[in-house]
C-alpha cells in the first residue's frame, strides 16, 4: 500500500490574518462608534436637554479631565494589547495544528508501511495503530484519512476459503493470517461505530466504502449509521455468519446495491430502519440465510428495487413496516424462500410493484394489513401463499392486487 496522505487530505491553507494597521484602525473605529452609542443612549434615558456652560474651571474639573485623558489613552493601550494577543494565539494555535499533523503524517507513514509487510503480526500492528491514529487525529478529515485506508485494505483482493486449492497447507495458511487481520479491521470498525456521537473516539458521520468487499463472517451488530454515506455495494456476502443485529441505519446513506448473499448467513434481526436512504437494489441472494426478522421500517427508504431472490432462504416474518417507503419494485422471486408471515404493515408505502412470482416460496401467512399501502400493481406470477384473501372475507384497505390473483374489487 503507498504510504502517503492524499493531496487533498494534506493540503492545508495557511494561517490567514489581516494586517495589524488595519485591524488595529477597526477596533478603535469599533470602539469609537460603542462609546457613542452607549453616551447617547444614556443622554436620551436621563431626558438631557443641552450642556450646562462653565466659562471657567476649576482644580477638580481639570484633574477629572487628565484623568480621563489618561483613562482614554490606558483603553487605547488596553485595546492594542488585545489585539496583539489574540493575534498571538492565533499563531501559536495554528503552529500547535501544525505540529499535530506532522507527527500525525509522520506516524501514519508508519503504519501504512505495516499494513503491506508479509508478516501477518505486522499488519496487524499496523491495523490498531492506523485505529488509534484515527481516535487522536487532530483534524476531522486527517481521522477520515485513516479510515479510508482501512476500509481500503478491506477492499483488496481477497481469496475466500471455499476458492482455495484443495490440499494446499501454505495457501490455507495464508488465507488464515489475511482473514484474522480482515476481520480486527471490521471489528475495529464496528466498536467505534458503536460509541455515542459524542464520544471523541466516535466514528459516527464519516464515510466508510467497503464497496465489492468479500465478507466471510463479521460482527455489525448495535452499529449506527447515521449522517455519512456507507457503502457495501457489489459486496459479497459468501461464508460465515455477518450480523447487522438491533443495527439503526437512521440517518445518511447506506448502500447495498448489487451486493451478493451468496452463501453463510446474514442477519439484520431487530435492525431499525428510522431514517435516511438503505439500498439494496439489485441485490442478488442466491444462497444461505438472510434475515430480516423483526426489524424495523419506521422511518426513510429502503429499497430492493430490481433484487433478485432465487436459491436463498429470505426472512422478514413479524417485521413492522409502520413508517417507510419500501420498495420491491421490479423484483424477480424466481427459486427459494422469502418470508413475510406475520409481517404488519400498518403505515408508509411498500411496493412489490411489477414483480415477478415464477418459482419457490413467497409467504404472507398471518401478515396484517391495518393500515398504509401494499401495492401490488403490475405483479406477474403464482401470488404469494396466504396473500390472496379468502372469498368473502373482508378486504385490507390499502392492498393493491392485481385482477388475476382474486375477484375481489380491490
Amino acid at each position: 500500500m503507498t504510504a502517503h496522505l492524499p493531496k487533498r487530505r494534506t493540503q492545508r491553507r495557511g494561517l490567514r490574518l489581516w494586517p495589524v494597521g488595519p485591524v488595529l484602525a477597526l477596533t478603535f473605529a469599533v470602539a469609537v462608534l460603542v462609546s457613542v452609542a452607549v453616551f447617547y443612549t444614556g443622554w436620551d434615558l436621563l431626558d438631557a436637554r443641552g450642556l450646562k456652560p462653565e466659562p471657567h474651571i476649576d482644580s477638580t474639573t481639570l484633574f477629572d479631565l487628565v484623568k480621563l485623558s489618561f483613562g482614554v489613552v490606558a483603553g487605547a493601550g488596553a485595546l492594542v494589547a488585545l489585539v496583539v494577543a489574540y493575534r498571538r494565539q492565533r499563531v501559536d494555535e495554528d503552529g500547535a495544528l501544525r505540529e499535530a499533523t506532522r507527527l500525525h503524517t509522520e506516524r501514519f507513514t508508519t503504519a501504512v508501511a505495516q499494513l503491506g509487510d508479509v508478516s501477518a503480526a505486522v499488519r496487524l500492528g499496523g491495523v490498531h495503530a492506523l485505529a488509534g491514529l484515527a481516535d487522536d487525529a487532530p483534524t476531522r478529515g486527517l481521522r477520515q484519512t485513516c479510515i479510508d485506508v482501512l476500509c481500503a485494505y478491506l477492499r483488496l483482493p481477497y481469496t475466500a476459503e471455499a476458492d482455495l486449492p484443495a490440499d494446499d497447507d501454505e495457501a490455507r495458511h495464508a488465507y488464515l493470517s489475511m482473514r484474522q487481520v480482515r476481520h480486527t479491521v471490521i471489528r475495529l470498525i464496528s466498536d467505534h461505530l458503536r460509541l455515542a456521537p459524542i464520544d471523541p473516539h466516535s466514528w459516527q458521520g464519516h464515510d466508510f466504502d467497503l464497496t465489492e468487499v468479500t465478507f466471510d463472517g463479521g460482527d455489525f451488530s448495535a452499529v449506527e449509521f447515521s449522517g455519512s454515506k456507507v457503502t457495501f455495494a457489489g459486496a459479497r456476502f459468501s461464508a460465515g455468519t455477518v450480523t447487522f443485529y438491533a443495527a439503526r441505519f437512521s440517518g445518511g446513506t447506506v448502500d447495498f446495491s448489487r451486493a451478493r448473499f451468496s452463501g453463510g448467513r446474514v442477519t439484520f434481526t431487530g435492525a431499525e430502519f428510522s431514517g435516511g436512504t438503505v439500498e439494496f437494489a439489485g441485490v442478488q441472494f442466491s444462497d444461505g440465510i438472510v434475515t430480516f426478522a423483526r426489524s424495523h421500517f419506521v422511518g426513510g427508504t429502503v429499497d430492493f428495487a430490481d433484487a433478485q431472490f432465487y436459491g436463498s432462504i429470505v426472512n422478514f416474518s413479524h417485521t413492522p413496516f409502520s413508517g417507510s417507503r419500501v420498495t420491491f419494485t421490479d423484483v424477480e422471486f424466481s427459486g427459494g424462500t422469502v418470508e413475510f408471515a406475520g409481517a404488519r404493515f400498518s403505515d408508509g408505502m411498500v411496493s412489490f410493484a411489477r414483480s415477478q412470482f415464477s418459482d419457490g416460496t413467497v409467504t404472507f401467512s398471518d401478515a396484517w394489513f391495518p393500515g398504509g399501502t401494499v401495492d401490488f400493481t403490475g405483479a406477474d406470477g403464482v401470488p404469494p401463499m396466504g396473500l390472496v384473501p379468502p372469498s368473502g372475507s373482508l378486504f385490507p384497505t390499502g392492498l393493491t392486487l392485481p385482477s388475476a390473483w382474486c375477484s375481489t374489487p380491490s
